[in-house]
């Protein structure tokens, strides 16, 4: 059973209830002060604050999709990663290799054309080999024949670290709110593609081209676009292409649209910090490279760079956001240039958790679909 199953919750919290009562029956036949007795009562109360806290901890993960299974937990993911062997893509249809399917939402029909679809897939870098998996949400216009000549525009969406690609479905209901905005006519259909940032695990790259690493950028401006406009209807131009994310995703997201403004019109970031930290869980990203450093950090780049031709959206809450004040700072510094756009997002309250995500997704999509074309 995997940690996110139903079954592991539940055993836990039977666990738990059976651990709580025993200790209520057998607390009378350990009142003695002999050494055996003390043991007991000190093993019952620590082993049963365990089992609460680890019901706790999973049903935490389920709500906010922390970790997809036990070896992510524990730090020893070994499936997924840099490829290094250069027969990888010999083993699949190219960089994009479709491996199953599933329904936007429960009660949807089992045709694409009225229900649209998400498909898993396995995407490998021709350019950097790194290689992991994401969904692709598909919208059922794709599908039906009176589209069949035409492109869709496409936003990548990224989760935070260390996330999972599966919660951006399961969670944030990216697919299902794409669909129902675009039935109501507030966005055009568009193609999502899933995925989290963290495409070397465990290591959190914060999409840098870590120097004699992995190369998280070049992948996410190079390698994903042409994956995925191999094998999909996909605009072309800049125009036709956005990214968004939360969190570890939101700074992705705003870096790549402003680092790379060729490959991305529109760059929206959910709570986003601005600048990569350095921590156990990043290692060294720029070994010793300032010029790298001040790259990465997002309003040094504002400030210093030549301002890009891209279009970016921020979001924070007055109460229970950390990035409040420094996103106030990030907005005032790009008003400050001729080029770059900027909007915002600013909820009275909020904490950095996906109910609040959850509320700034609607308007990110409109904002997203008006900033981007299927030409």
């Amino acid at each position: 059973m995997g940690l996110t199953s139903n079954k592991v919750l539940a055993l836990a919290i039977l666990f738990a209830v059976l651990l709580f009562v025993g200790t209520v029956w057998l607390w009378p036949r350990l009142a003695r002060r002999t050494w055996h007795a003390v043991g007991g009562r000190v093993g019952l109360l620590l082993t049963t604050q365990l089992v609460l806290f680890a019901c706790v901890g999973l049903a935490a993960n389920q709500a906010f999709g922390f970790y997809a299974s036990w070896a992510d937990l524990f730090g020893q993911e070994n499936g997924q990663g840099v490829v290094v062997d250069n027969s990888a893509l010999g083993r699949t249809d190219g960089p994009l290799q479709v491996v199953g399917t599933q329904r936007v939402r429960l009660g949807d029909g089992e045709r694409p054309r009225t229900a649209g679809q998400i498909q898993k897939v396995d995407i490998v870098g021709r350019t950097t080999r790194i290689a992991t998996p994401a969904f692709i949400y598909l919208p059922p216009e794709y599908f039906q024949p009176q589209y069949r000549r035409r492109t869709f525009p496409v936003a990548v969406v990224l989760t935070g670290y260390p996330g999972t690609a599966q919660a951006l479905i399961g969670k944030l209901h990216y697919p299902r709110t794409a669909r129902d905005l675009a039935e109501e006519g507030r966005m055009q259909p568009m193609i999502l593609v899933m995925l989290r940032p963290t495409v070397a695990p465990p290591r959190d790259t914060e999409c840098v081209d870590i120097p004699g690493g992995p190369q998280t950028e070049t992948f996410f401006a190079k390698d994903l676009p042409d994956a995925v406009a191999a094998h999909y209807r996909v605009a072309r131009k800049p125009v036709g292409w956005g990214i968004v994310g939360n969190s570890t995703g939101g700074y992705c997201a705003l870096k790549l649209a402003m680092h790379h403004p060729e490959v991305y019109a529109a760059g929206a970031g959910l709570s986003p910090y601005y600048k990569a930290p350095i921590d156990p869980t990043t290692g060294d990203l720029f070994q010793g490279n300032q010029q790298l450093r001040n790259r990465a950090d997002l309003r040094w780049s504002i400030k210093h760079l030549p301002a890009p031709d891209t279009s970016l959206l921020v979001t924070s809450s007055r109460v229970g956001e950390a990035n409040y004040n420094a996103t106030l700072k990030f907005i005032d510094e790009v008003r400050g240039t001729d080029r770059t756009r900027i909007s915002s997002i600013i909820l009275d309250g909020g904490g950095h958790n996906f109910n609040t995500w959850r509320r700034e997704i609607p308007a990110t999509l409109q904002w997203m679909s008006a900033r981007l074309s299927d030409r």
